[in-house]
Protein backbone atom coordinates (compact mmCIF):
# COMPACT_ATOMS: atom_id res chain seq x y z
CA UNK A 1 0.00 0.00 0.00
CA UNK A 2 1.36 3.39 -0.98
CA UNK A 3 1.87 5.93 1.79
CA UNK A 4 -0.42 8.96 1.56
CA UNK A 5 0.89 12.36 2.55
CA UNK A 6 0.83 16.03 1.68
CA UNK A 7 4.14 17.55 0.56
CA UNK A 8 5.04 21.24 0.50
CA UNK A 9 8.26 22.41 -1.19
CA UNK A 10 9.50 25.38 0.85
CA UNK A 11 12.52 26.12 -1.32
CA UNK A 12 15.71 27.45 0.23
CA UNK A 13 15.31 28.84 3.74
CA UNK A 14 17.70 30.53 6.13
CA UNK A 15 18.56 29.05 9.50
CA UNK A 16 16.09 30.29 12.10
CA UNK A 17 13.20 30.75 9.66
CA UNK A 18 9.87 29.79 11.17
CA UNK A 19 7.43 27.46 9.40
CA UNK A 20 3.81 27.53 10.59
CA UNK A 21 1.63 24.60 9.50
CA UNK A 22 -2.11 25.05 9.99
CA UNK A 23 -4.01 21.77 10.18
CA UNK A 24 -7.70 21.29 9.42
CA UNK A 25 -9.27 17.98 10.34
CA UNK A 26 -7.57 15.16 12.21
CA UNK A 27 -4.37 15.31 14.21
CA UNK A 28 -1.36 14.69 11.99
CA UNK A 29 2.34 14.02 11.83
CA UNK A 30 4.15 17.13 10.61
CA UNK A 31 7.74 16.71 9.44
CA UNK A 32 10.32 19.26 8.34
CA UNK A 33 12.77 17.46 6.04
CA UNK A 34 15.75 18.37 3.90
CA UNK A 35 16.02 16.92 0.38
CA UNK A 36 18.08 13.87 1.40
CA UNK A 37 15.78 12.90 4.26
CA UNK A 38 12.68 13.48 2.13
CA UNK A 39 14.01 10.81 -0.22
CA UNK A 40 14.53 8.41 2.68
CA UNK A 41 11.02 9.16 3.99
CA UNK A 42 9.47 8.53 0.55
CA UNK A 43 11.20 5.14 0.39
CA UNK A 44 10.00 4.23 3.89
CA UNK A 45 13.57 4.24 5.21
CA UNK A 46 14.96 5.68 8.42
CA UNK A 47 15.14 9.46 8.18
CA UNK A 48 15.93 12.52 10.28
CA UNK A 49 13.24 15.15 10.66
CA UNK A 50 12.04 17.97 12.85
CA UNK A 51 8.46 18.05 14.08
CA UNK A 52 6.26 15.23 15.30
CA UNK A 53 2.64 14.36 16.05
CA UNK A 54 0.39 17.40 16.48
CA UNK A 55 -3.13 17.28 17.86
CA UNK A 56 -3.53 21.05 17.88
CA UNK A 57 -2.93 23.60 15.19
CA UNK A 58 -0.74 25.35 14.29
CA UNK A 59 2.47 23.33 14.32
CA UNK A 60 5.37 25.78 14.51
CA UNK A 61 8.83 24.59 13.47
CA UNK A 62 12.18 26.36 13.27
CA UNK A 63 14.53 25.66 10.36
CA UNK A 64 17.81 24.33 11.85
CA UNK A 65 20.17 25.19 8.95
CA UNK A 66 20.24 26.96 5.59
CA UNK A 67 19.07 24.63 2.84
CA UNK A 68 16.22 23.36 0.69
CA UNK A 69 13.37 22.25 2.96
CA UNK A 70 10.06 20.41 2.69
CA UNK A 71 7.06 19.92 4.95
CA UNK A 72 5.34 16.54 4.90
CA UNK A 73 1.98 16.01 6.60
CA UNK A 74 0.68 12.47 7.09
CA UNK A 75 -1.92 10.81 9.25
CA UNK A 76 0.15 7.84 10.39
CA UNK A 77 -2.22 5.27 8.90
CA UNK A 78 -5.14 6.47 11.03
CA UNK A 79 -8.59 6.86 9.53
CA UNK A 80 -9.61 10.26 8.26
CA UNK A 81 -7.90 13.01 6.42
CA UNK A 82 -7.53 16.72 6.63
CA UNK A 83 -6.03 19.69 4.92
CA UNK A 84 -2.97 21.72 5.71
CA UNK A 85 -1.53 25.07 4.76
CA UNK A 86 2.02 26.29 5.27
CA UNK A 87 3.38 29.76 5.94
CA UNK A 88 7.08 30.66 6.14
CA UNK A 89 8.04 33.52 8.44
CA UNK A 90 11.33 35.25 9.09
CA UNK A 91 12.85 34.58 12.52
CA UNK A 92 11.38 37.91 13.70
CA UNK A 93 7.89 37.08 12.34
CA UNK A 94 6.77 34.86 15.19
Amino acid sequence: MEMEYLKFDLGYLDRGSIVRVTLEGNAANVRLLDRTNLGYYQRGASHRCWGGHYERSPAVLQVPDYGHWYIVVDYGGYAGRGRASVQVLSPQGV
